[in-house]
């Protein structure tokens, strides 16, 4: 079998339009595409951002003894959207999976530290090594912001301590503090995705025992009357100047916190909220702008 690609450049107001049309001529899925290399933030709850242009992308199955009529399907799509920038190509049947995993390789954080997909043996048995499985959440190291506070981890001192992973994604901060020797992690996130992302990474490295993870709502009545030594929030800037007062609360007297998500053009409003409760003790950069901030509790 061949699958046939059809690739249709629209403005964002075309791509309803657009992702019916391709349906309604049979294909088997949708996807969309940024065209412009435009960055987009993680989307906050109920939100649904697309890019100014899209590159819409339809895919057909072409059986072997049922080819599919490329040019009068081209010429139907050009006659409804005769603006719209159209191409398309032929992929031989292999198997998704595996190609999907093939994107992916292990990621050295620092010194005998690494992530590594729970598919692929470790470059260094003897390190720290976080096994992970990039599911449906957010965190696979990949991303600047999640390396950022991997590495802030893996020069903190979490022995024995208890560290609060806010906005835990995939788990992967909070399952690297307990390989690195947390005595107890709390994590939290509001998609309930990630909840469950969370505990099956903490449960591919061995230590879910010592993991808790859950909604926000469960978490405070979890959490309630207790302060972490550490706190480790990898949102967006947004959210992070809504919870500085929250966490002041959550992080002991000189307890560290590290923050991600923020872009450069933020470090400044950010600091200036976080201020109040916290000594701001190192801005670190990486690339596309993103930041970090780190400090202690006043």
């Amino acid at each position: 079998m061949k699958w046939l690609q059809i690739h249709i450049t629209v403005d964002q107001a075309q791509v309803d339009f657009t992702e019916t049309l391709l349906n309604s001529l049979g294909a088997v899925s949708v996807t969309l595409d940024d065209a412009e290399n435009q960055d987009l933030l993680e989307p906050l709850p109920g939100e649904t951002p697309l890019w100014n242009k899209v590159i819409v992308t339809g895919i057909y199955a072409q059986e072997d003894d049922d080819e599919i009529d490329v040019a009068a399907l081209e010429t139907f799509i050009r006659a409804q959207m005769p603006d719209s920038p159209l191409n398309y190509e032929f992929l031989e049947d292999q198997a998704w999976e595996r190609t999907w995993m093939d994107a992916y390789e292990p990621i050295q954080i620092s010194e005998k530290f690494w992530i590594v997909p729970e598919w692929m043996e470790a470059p260094e048995a003897d390190a720290v090594n976080i096994k992970l499985d990039p599911g449906l959440a957010f965190g696979t190291g990949n991303h600047a912001s999640t390396f950022l506070c991997l590495q802030w981890l893996g020069k903190t001192d979490v022995k024995d301590k208890i560290v609060i992973d806010y906005g835990c994604g995939s788990g992967i901060l909070g399952v690297a503090a307990l390989l690195l020797g947390a005595k107890k992690v709390y994590a939290t996130d509001i998609d309930p995705q990630a909840v469950l992302a969370t505990k099956q990474n903490a449960d591919l490295n061995g230590v879910l025992d010592h993991l808790y993870v859950g909604l926000p709502e469960e978490f405070n009545e979890t959490f309630q009357g207790k302060q972490a030594d550490v706190l480790v929030a990898n949102i967006l800037a947004g959210p992070l100047m809504m919870l500085a007062s929250e966490f002041a609360t959550l992080i002991k007297s000189e307890g560290e916190f590290a923050l991600a998500g923020v872009i450069e053009e933020q470090v400044t409003d950010v600091s200036n909220i976080y201020y109040k409760f916290f000594d701001i003790l190192d801005v670190d950069k990486r690339e596309e702008n993103w930041c970090r901030i780190s400090g202690k509790r006043k």
